[in-house]
C-alpha cells in the first residue's frame, strides 16, 4: 500500500458520515413511503465512504479495488434475489 488518508480527511469522512445518519434519522421520520427508498440510497453511499477511505481502497492496487467491487457486485446480486422472493411471495 502507498500512502493512507492524512488526517483531515478521515475527520472529514466521519463528518459525513455523520451528516448521512442524520439524514437516515430524517427520511426515516418524515419521508413516509419514500423512506425506504432513500434509506438505502444513504446506506450504499456511507458503505462506499467507509470502503474507500477507512478500508483504504483509494490507495491500494487495482487488484485489491477489482477485488472489493466484485465482493459489492456479488452482495448486490444477492439482495437482488432476497428482495425478488421476498415481492413474488404470497401472503
Amino acid at each position: 500500500m502507498t500512502g493512507g488518508p492524512r488526517t483531515a480527511t478521515l475527520y472529514w469522512t466521519a463528518v459525513a458520515l455523520g451528516l448521512l445518519l442524520g439524514g437516515t434519522i430524517v427520511a426515516t421520520e418524515f419521508l413516509g413511503r419514500a423512506g425506504p427508498t432513500v434509506n438505502l440510497v444513504i446506506a450504499a453511499v456511507k458503505a462506499a465512504l467507509v470502503a474507500v477511505v477507512f478500508m483504504h481502497l483509494r490507495w491500494s492496487s487495482p487488484l485489491q479495488r477489482l477485488f472489493a467491487g466484485a465482493a459489492f457486485f456479488w452482495l448486490a446480486i444477492l439482495f437482488a434475489l432476497t428482495f425478488a422472493d421476498y415481492l413474488t411471495r404470497r401472503a
